[in-house]
């Protein structure tokens, strides 16, 4: 009775853990082909620069989906082989978000195309996989040689439909979470454009959070923004994904004369080699107040766009290409067109 339980028990948990891997490594795949990642991205999370290369950044996804079909077709000895690439995969993204959290509290990474939030969360859910592989090594080689997991799924049909059941549960719970606070982060991300966005935008009050100069004199958002507009450009000279937009400022500026576009850091200005005295100033808030005044999930970079009427005009909107895009959103706004193209 005992040998025949095991007998049934190793195949199945081959199956379940190894079937938990391929979904996981085909819903990041399919999600980084639609938002690809970029080489700030790759040097935020800590990647050697040799290894930041635009082809290999191309086909890091396209190498996930060739790794769950292997994982998926293969047992045995070429079965445990894909096993332990997964392992060290999913090892080595454990051990960046890991470095890149203690490194930078407010750190992003877009495991799964869109730039979020590394949090706790995100952690337990890479060890988990790790934890998951592990098992799929120990067990997948007693699987058939050619045709692995496929065919006991289809053998064993009634655990492959309660664990595709779960899920798409699981899917279904989160986007619906993920939708709602996507809609909360960024509703005021096209308020800049036309009467209609200008409609589905809530306006609050600019919250009056102190926040201090470079020079060292302390003021609140909305002082600051009672004579003119301001883009707040929420930045961390540790944050690889910064990077292209500390370096766009000028152009930013450039581009629109009428706002007053200043950095936003979480550091003091002695601490930052950011900090600047000249107009316009850089913010520092080291006491971390405008974020959560903001809105509910903050991560650099992140810009907001404060209206002179006390009013929020914008945002907040993360990552570099949905911060270029709510610039161009600025520009057309106060012209009446697009700008020029970059």
């Amino acid at each position: 009775m005992g040998t025949a339980l095991i007998a049934f028990l190793l195949p199945a948990t081959a199956m379940a853990s190894t079937l938990i891997l391929v979904g996981v490594l085909v819903a990041s795949a399919i999600a980084k082909l639609r938002t690809p990642d970029d080489a700030a991205g790759w040097e935020a999370l800590g990647i050697p620069a040799a290894l930041r290369r635009d082809w290999l950044i191309r086909l890091h996804p396209i190498a996930e989906l060739v790794l769950a079909a292997a994982l998926l077709l293969l047992g045995g000895v070429l079965g445990i082989a894909a096993a332990v690439v997964a392992v060290l995969l999913f090892a080595a993204y454990l051990v960046m978000v890991w470095r890149a959290k203690r490194q930078t509290p407010d750190a992003s990474c877009a495991c799964f195309g869109e730039r979020r939030r590394i949090t706790g969360r995100t952690l337990l859910r890479n060890g988990w996989l790790v934890l998951m592989a592990v098992v799929s090594a120990v067990t997948i080689g007693a699987l058939p040689l050619w045709g692995g997991v496929a065919t006991l799924a289809v053998v064993l049909w009634p655990w492959t439909l309660a664990l595709a059941a779960v899920a798409v549960t699981f899917v279904l719970v989160q986007e619906s979470g993920s939708a709602e606070v996507g809609d909360r982060a960024s509703a005021g991300a096209p308020a800049a454009g036309g009467e209609d966005e200008l409609e589905d935008y809530l306006r609050s009050r600019t919250p009056a959070v102190p926040v201090q100069l470079a020079d060292g004199q302390t003021t609140t958002l909305r002082m600051l923004s009672e004579r003119q507009p301001v883009l707040l450009l929420a930045v961390s000279e540790t944050c690889g994904s910064c990077t292209p937009v500390i370096e766009s400022i000028d152009e930013y500026r450039a581009l629109l004369p009428e706002v007053s576009v200043r950095f936003l850091l979480q550091s003091a200005p002695g601490d930052s080699r950011l900090a600047s005295t000249e107009e316009p100033q850089t913010l520092h808030d080291p006491n971390r107040y405008v974020g959560p005044s903001l809105a509910d999930h903050w991560f650099t970079p992140t810009a907001v766009l404060l209206g002179a009427d006390g009013l929020l005009a914008g945002g907040p909107v993360a990552g570099r290409s949905s911060i270029d895009e709510f610039v161009d959103d600025i520009y057309e706004s106060l012209h009446g067109e697009r700008p020029p193209a970059r």
